[in-house]
């Protein structure tokens, strides 16, 4: 994925008092102008063109790339999303809660630690989640990796928005530098909840000691690749994960 092209926060154009938003306009403080039935479909065309677009190409596929899978004009895409920041980061902040939830019922409806990680990690490689992670969620650290070091996933492992990077970043806690997104509450929730995750299983003496939770959001990235057969898809993902999850497992488990 493109982390240059996800940058800062979701702005608004401001326009004599009025503010553009994304799903309709709002008219100063508390009144908001609901979208006619067709306006609604276009939104809901852009989205899905969206997760389809970056899900293929990364976060750096232009706005006409998804004008053009929404069957839309592009001013159509820009008078729902004044910027491309402010579409990324609503596919981005969708992404990571529905992350979240995944993560919170494995963790409130598996009894055994190893069962629950391995539930969260199969069901969010099937929903193709692994695709639209936003860069954020990726920068945590492990405490045996220096900050700002940079990890390179095997050429013929990454997923396409990986291949058109030279390498991933994993690095330590702290503000976010010039560029780069600041971190926001929905992946500060996700990155604690599959925390829990990972130190039930190691707790357990079932999840090797030196995974961490950027190695398990990298299972998901890495699991979920792009293919334009829906069964070959499947059946890859399929593969790729029983693999994944053997080598995380600890060998005295």
């Amino acid at each position: 994925m493109h982390i240059s092209d996800f940058h800062g926060s979701a702005t608004a154009l401001s326009d004599g008092g009025s503010r553009v938003i994304a799903g309709g306009t709002t008219h100063g403080v508390g009144r908001s102008t609901p979208l006619r039935v067709d306006a609604q479909r276009n939104l809901e065309h852009v989205l899905r063109a969206a997760r389809e677009v970056f899900g293929e190409l990364g976060y750096g596929a232009p706005m006409e790339d998804v004008a053009r899978r929404a069957r839309v004009g592009v001013g159509t895409v820009y008078r729902r999303f004044p910027s491309k920041d402010v579409l990324v980061r609503r596919i981005a902040e969708e992404e990571t809660a529905r992350l979240t939830e995944q993560a919170r019922a494995a963790l409130g409806q598996e009894e055994e630690p190893w069962q629950a990680l391995s539930r969260f990690l199969r069901t969010s490689v099937a929903s193709g989640a692994g695709r639209l992670l936003p860069p954020q969620v990726l920068r945590v650290g492990s405490g045996s990796e220096e900050e700002g070091a940079a990890v390179a996933a095997p050429e013929d492992a990454r997923v396409p928005q990986q291949r058109q990077q030279s390498e991933l970043r994993v690095v330590g806690s702290r503000p976010a530098a010039p560029g780069e997104p600041a971190e926001d509450a929905g992946a500060g929730a996700l990155l604690e909840v599959v925390g829990k995750l990972v130190e039930r299983a190691r707790a357990a003496g079932e999840l090797r000691t030196d995974v961490t939770v950027a190695d398990v959001l990298l299972v998901i990235a890495t699991a979920a690749p792009a293919l334009p057969d829906p069964a070959q898809q499947a059946a890859a993902s399929s593969r790729l994960l029983d693999i994944l999850l053997e080598g995380l497992r600890s060998r005295t488990a």
